[in-house]
């Protein structure tokens, strides 16, 4: 199969859908890659480093979309890159399709196969295609929230760990998965008072078996929200429904009762953030203000550590590009129902329940695409 690798365009974007050692194993079974030039240089990998692994060296995008089979990307395709698929081309990355009905009528117009990480699932009922990036993303949500914290920043002006003589700061993280867990353990380990709410038993069990005395659990309601919200030094929205928009848990109306100058920071804003005054934010221009707390909302926050994301990603998803390869797309989700899970769209339908129910629309049976 021929394997396209174009340069992601989206703002401070540093990933890469194949690093070099994953292109050597695709070429090494038989494929051929084409990488666009300075693709891989974000993650530190050069022209010269695609061509020593067996890769073709393409000019611009263009050249990468005509001539590849199956397209690999880390983020969601851009405007003008959803203009250059073409019928029955698969697109295997991140797709976020629910908060975002454009993409959606875009993918669905261009006749591709489009197949999403964050949907492909394991015998666990987990996510690994989304874990990686989930891990990064809870580790980062604690760091960008204490940088977004300092006086300079339009924070409190509260350093996360405090000082003896000084409480530390307090973080709330809402969501006990892969995001809150990394968050956590983030967090503790600059000695903030830590509180996490989850709906699962289970994963609270989990949680404070974890961090013991080092942080607290709480069942998530309405009410206990909004009391651990209004006392937060920062608030970390790490929460997820697979395919699906992200609920609301924190609404306008909590602002009012939160300390000026506190911190939200919302890694669920790829699937419509999960603080009802989110809005998607870049690298470049990462927090905004409003009724004096700061948003940190950035959409792909794994991109500003794009090295150890790029290579996180790859080590989980490369042995999927290889079977899509090998067996091509029908057979590969015919024989994996995992992988099938994450066919979001096929011939201008939406394949996947979560997502069509987040866009108002009929979901074709992913089963009967393949029969």
């Amino acid at each position: 199969m021929r394997i396209g690798v174009p340069k992601e365009v989206r703002n401070h974007e540093h990933r890469v859908g194949l690093t070099p050692e994953s292109a050597a194993e695709c070429v090494a079974a038989g494929h051929a890659v084409a990488v666009e030039t300075g693709a891989g240089l974000g993650a530190g990998a050069d022209d010269a480093a695609y061509r020593a692994a067996g890769a073709e060296i393409a000019p611009d995008a263009a050249a990468v979309f005509d001539g590849a089979e199956m397209i690999v990307k880390v983020k969601e395709p851009q405007a003008a890159e959803r203009r250059m698929l073409r019928p029955g081309q698969v697109l295997f990355t991140y797709l976020h399709l629910a908060p975002d009905p454009e993409q959606a009528r875009d993918l669905m117009a261009s006749g591709a196969v489009c197949i999403a990480y964050e949907t492909v699932t394991d015998a666990h009922g987990g996510l690994p295609l989304l874990k990686p990036m989930s891990q990064v993303a809870g580790r980062l949500s604690a760091q960008a929230g204490a940088a977004a914290l300092e006086t300079a920043k339009g924070g409190r002006g509260v350093l996360l760990g405090g000082v003896p003589g000084v409480a530390p700061g307090k973080v709330v993280i809402l969501g006990g998965g892969v995001v809150g867990f990394n968050a956590a353990q983030m967090a503790v380990g600059l000695g903030a008072d830590v509180t996490i709410l989850d709906r699962s038993p289970a994963a609270l069990e989990r949680l404070s078996a974890h961090f013991g005395a080092s942080a607290r659990t709480l069942y998530s309601t309405g009410g206990s929200v909004a009391a651990a919200v209004a006392t937060a030094d920062l608030v970390i929205g790490a929460v997820l429904i697979p395919g699906a928009t992200a609920p609301k848990l924190v609404t306008r109306a909590m602002l009012a009762t939160m300390r000026p100058g506190a911190v939200l920071v919302d890694v669920a804003i790829d699937q419509g953030g999960c603080f009802e005054t989110s809005r998607p934010t870049t690298h470049a221009a990462p927090t905004y203000v409003v009724d004096g707390i700061v948003h940190y909302c950035v959409a792909n926050m794994p991109g500003a550590v794009a090295r150890t994301s790029t290579y996180a990603l790859n080590a989980a998803t490369l042995p999927h590009v290889l079977r899509i390869a090998g067996l091509g797309w029908r057979a590969a989700l015919r024989a994996d129902a995992h992988l099938r899970a994450g066919l979001n769209v096929w011939d201008g339908r939406i394949a996947h329940p979560a997502v069509a129910a987040a866009l108002g629309v009929e979901a074709v049976d992913a089963a009967a695409v393949l029969a």
